[in-house]
């Protein structure tokens, strides 16, 4: 049985690709900061009949919670075949380039962007016993440059700098780390969920958390055949997917 891990897959849009990943028959770790809220995202799923599902603790902001759970991980399984990056917060108001605070830049980056290394980095030698290893880190759209600076965009006034440049981050640690992975197995992918209803945004999105979970476990799924060092958002580009950085 395949195995994934999932950050941030308590509640929202994480918790919706756990279960679709365990619809799917894969062994899912759910990853959480708070172990018990974890828990009850596990009692949840086994109650709707998916039982290859386990809470971890996991705060990707703290190097000595995430050595625990790569521990705990590697007693359980010799391989995790799939990390989904999925862990992150938008950073607070003022969201303005000259108003918002260098606490909020730090926070926000801490874990949408340095979270994410560190996940990846003590779960890499895991994922490197797969097979077929995938990892998606879960961006925005809005954290692409060339969208923002075109006055078409949909989104072009919905400017955040905390926000936005995290997830500008995000997708060139994408790129880079797909490029050393290149010549293996490995696909490596950012993508974007959509503006989907969820607490993120004050349930503000129209999206569902189910599309969003689904445009997730597309690129976690995917054959060698499959992309890597790409961008996706099939909110803004319904035929291919892929947007430009």
């Amino acid at each position: 049985m395949k195995t994934a891990l999932v950050t941030g897959a308590n509640k929202s849009i994480g918790f919706e690709v756990a279960r679709q990943l365990a619809q799917a028959g894969i062994y899912v770790y759910l990853g959480t900061r708070n172990l018990q809220n974890g828990i009850a995202a596990v009692d949840q799923l086994k109650i709707e009949g998916l039982h290859q599902v386990e809470a971890i603790q996991l705060d990707v902001t703290d190097d000595e919670s995430i050595a625990k759970a790569r521990k705990e991980i590697g007693e359980k399984t010799k391989a995790l075949d799939i990390l989904i990056n999925n862990a992150g917060v938008f950073g607070g108001y003022p969201q303005s380039a000259l108003l918002a605070t260098i606490d909020q830049f730090k926070a926000a980056y801490d874990i949408n962007v340095y979270g994410v290394v560190r996940t990846t980095q003590a779960f890499i030698d895991l994922l490197q016993q797969s097979s077929a290893p995938r990892i998606v880190n879960v961006s925005s759209s809005q954290g692409s440059i060339t969208l923002h600076s075109d006055p078409n965009y949909k989104y072009y006034d919905y400017k955040g700098a905390v926000y936005l440049s995290s997830k500008s981050a995000l997708n060139m640690y994408t790129v880079v780390l797909a490029y050393e992975l290149k010549h293996t197995n490995f696909k490596v992918n950012a993508v974007c969920p959509g503006y989907t209803k969820t607490d993120f945004n004050g349930h503000r999105g129209p999206g569902t958390v189910e599309d969003a979970g689904k445009r997730i476990v597309k690129y976690a799924l995917i054959g060698n055949d499959g992309p890597t060092g790409k961008y996706f958002s099939e909110e803004n580009n319904p035929e291919t997917g892929e947007i430009p950085w």
